[in-house]
């Protein structure tokens, strides 16, 4: 009593005594009540997880799985010296006389069988087992330094986990004019990317999602659970995505961060098969592979780690080399989107890069579990180290033609043409270039309804095509960037990425508009057509003007700003339900699907009513949603008057929400599926050729010349200079 009554025996000493109780009130209040505050707000479930691939092994089990898999390893390392062009039982029977020797025996053990066996660990439980031995890593960054961080920090801080972030270092700018999150209010974007195909970003209400499916292959009523959802390419396993990270507080529950799949990145032997969406007693959730032999075989990263995912984007499920979608589940299969997302796979088959052993890593040198993915982007998507180098020129220089006969006037060609455009000749035919979700197509080897792809394609001209672009993106994915002569005529979100031209492309999706209209009797086919070939169609004459206006103003400076160069662009737009309450000259706020009743039922208008039923989009028609980050997000969007918080459901019914097509095309970027062998001269340089210079920026006189191909024959024959490629 009397050290209490000489601690506050005088005011200073009791102001500072009153401060620190109330600092140990607030610590408690964040601690043990705002996730609980939190998790009602949202609406969201977390609950320690368990996962049935994860058990206890004898020491005898151990041993056997740890013998298979060095017999595996040295199977591996013998095979990989013994010639593959040779009869198949002579090559056999090197194999297994080379697993004998002592150069093969020797290290073949993976280095983890070791350090489980030495520790005496038989089971394998996640996160927690990874830091018992990683709990800080060391990390060389790009600069020469290094430095030591907490691992579980590093990760559950990169983009792979949170896939948001609301710090500077994107290269998109907002309709407004202003780089995304340059200025004093940053809000939490990211992994909004045009090419994802599903409606918006709302990882909440797609994360996990099992669908009944009935295919016609099975027994006559019978259903198949199918697994669907944002989660399956993500490393979190907990019931929802990282929402507590977009909030200006707060972090997620320690049982969110043990459900982050470290195998999934780090084990050669990692089985997809267990990645499924599972129900518990608290909800929905992704399994994933926690058994002792895909944590036996942790190894470092190689491409087959990074393509279980990122094949899914590149090259598409429907990919004939697509490893992952070859193992979609012991039970509730993962449900396989036919069309490819960006069609450029990154495999032997289709790339030169894999073709020669190169691993992603190679080009993405992580530092610690931050992933670059280059300085330039035209989407949303986070970037963990936005100033670090990603690009063709890091290996192959601004010079990179020299065995070349023809190399100055190829060399010359860089400063004005990216590596790209002469090297991805195409894309995969199954390409996504138009995909309807409001008019969905029964698929009857499923069993689910599916959006309908209106039109898919590979062909440049047609699934991509060639845009100026400086490394910077809009908001909605439009690369910027402009002619060298810094002409006003060059305008693609007025032109290029607004219409389609091509008669065969617009042939193809009136015969698809006549194929939807015999199931949904409402369409009318010329309008659809005009839609979808000519989205600025569905706006009104006044929001043109100020399209217009918005553009000249407000993003000229940013395509006129550094150095531009032509690159090619997959093309890609869709339709879907719009909250047209919120509506502005680049389009209206896009609303998510429930994926049960979306692929069960078909009825889109259910699956979205159902979906703005969910307790964090209800919060986002909130005012204090709309005072944090939405007012901020509909600028960027060009909405200058701020997000409205009128409510899309009432009673039940939907409100002021119709389904559009976006008003422009996404430009997405393709880096992947390059080919050794370039364009011919003529590809390009001719009146029929790929490029429309003309749409470009050129003036007429220089369009003439840039589509004779004998000129720019003539200069390659006698090794003449850049002058073609560098004069405006």
């Amino acid at each position: 009593m009397n050290s209490i009554q000489n601690l506050l025996s005088t005011p200073t000493r009791r102001r500072l005594f009153t401060a620190a109780v109330a600092l140990l009130v607030l610590t408690l209040a964040y601690k043990l009540l705002y996730p609980i505050m939190f998790d009602a707000y949202v609406g969201k479930t977390n609950a320690l997880l368990t996962y049935e691939s994860s058990k206890t092994l004898t020491n005898t089990e151990f041993e056997a799985i740890a013998e298979d898999i060095t017999r595996e390893a040295r199977y591996r390392k013998a095979a990989a010296v013994v010639e593959r062009d040779q009869d198949p039982f002579a090559r056999k029977v090197k194999i297994e006389m080379l697993m004998g020797t002592d150069s093969v025996v020797r290290d073949a053990e993976p280095s983890h069988i070791k350090y489980f066996r030495d520790a005496g660990i038989r089971r394998y439980e996640g996160p927690e087992t990874c830091l018992t031995c990683h709990a800080a890593i060391k990390v060389d960054h790009a600069d020469g330094t290094t430095s030591t961080v907490n691992t579980l920090d590093d990760i559950v801080n990169s983009v792979h986990f949170k896939f948001q972030s609301d710090s500077g270092g994107f290269s998109t700018y907002g309709y407004d004019g202003r780089q995304v999150n340059s200025g004093p209010h940053k809000i939490p974007v990211g992994k909004i990317d045009r090419a994802c195909g599903i409606p918006g970003s709302f990882t909440w209400t797609g994360w996990a999602a099992l669908v009944e499916a009935a295919p016609e292959h099975a027994a006559s009523g019978e259903t198949q659970l199918r697994s669907e959802g944002c989660g399956q390419c993500h490393i979190g396993g907990n019931y929802q995505p990282a929402t507590e990270k977009m909030m200006p507080i707060g972090d997620v529950p320690s049982e969110a961060k043990e459900g982050i799949d470290c195998l999934i990145c780090h084990s050669t032997d990692y089985d997809m098969n267990q990645r499924v969406v599972i129900r518990d007693e608290h909800g929905l959730r992704w399994d994933q592979d926690r058994s002792m032999r895909a944590a036996l075989t942790v190894g470092p990263i190689r491409s087959e780690n990074c393509l279980r995912c990122h094949q899914h984007n590149m090259g598409g499920d429907a990919y004939e080399h697509n490893a992952a979608a070859q193992a979609t589940g012991y039970k509730h299969q993962r449900i396989l989107h036919r069309g490819a997302k960006r069609g450029n796979p990154f495999a032997p088959q289709d790339d030169v890069h894999a073709a020669a052993g190169l691993q992603c890593t190679d080009c993405h040198r992580p530092e610690g579990h931050k992933i670059p993915r280059g300085r330039k982007g035209v989407d949303l998507v986070a970037n963990d180290l936005p100033g670090k180098e990603v690009s063709c020129e890091s290996c192959h220089s601004r010079a990179p033609h020299n065995s070349s006969e023809h190399k100055a006037l190829l060399n010359g060609h860089i400063e004005r043409m990216a590596c790209e455009s002469c090297h991805i000749a195409e894309l995969q035919p199954d390409n996504v270039v138009l995909r309807d979700w409001v008019h969905p197509t029964w698929n009857p080897e499923e069993g689910i309804w599916e959006p309908t792809d209106v039109y898919r394609s590979g062909a440049p001209g047609k699934g991509f095509t060639f845009l100026w672009f400086n490394g910077n993106g809009t908001f909605l994915a439009n690369a910027l960037g402009n002619n060298p002569n810094r002409s006003d005529t060059y305008n693609p979100l007025m032109q290029q990425v607004a219409r389609i031209d091509d008669p065969e492309v617009i042939a193809a999706v009136r015969a698809k508009a006549v194929e939807l209209k015999e199931r949904f009797p409402d369409i009318d086919v010329d309008r659809y057509v005009e839609m979808a070939t000519d989205p600025l169609s569905q706006l009104p004459p006044e929001m043109l003007e100020k399209r217009a206006a918005m553009i000249q103003a407000n993003l000229r400076a940013a395509m006129n700003d550094g150095e531009s160069r032509i690159y090619p662009f997959k093309l890609f737009n869709a339709m879907m339900y719009e909250d047209m309450t919120n509506q502005g000259p680049f389009g209206a706020m896009i609303l998510p699907f429930d994926y049960s009743i979306y692929y069960e039922s078909g009825d889109t208008k259910a699956a979205v009513t159902k979906a703005l039923q969910d307790p964090i989009v209800r919060r986002m028609y909130q005012e204090p949603f709309k005072l944090y980050m939405m007012d901020e997000f509909m600028a960027y969007f060009g909405i200058t008057d701020g997000w409205k918080t009128l409510y899309p459901v009432v009673d039940g019914k939907l409100v002021n929400v119709e389904p559009h097509w976006m008003r422009q095309m996404g430009t997405l970027m393709i880096n992947h599926g390059i080919q050794r062998q370039g364009r011919e001269c003529s590809d390009c340089h001719s009146p029929n050729g790929i490029m429309d210079f003309a749409l470009l920026g050129y003036t007429p006189e220089r369009v003439a010349e840039l589509e004779n191909v004998e000129v720019v024959e003539r200069l390659a024959a006698s090794g003449a200079g850049t002058e073609t490629n560098t004069k405006e």
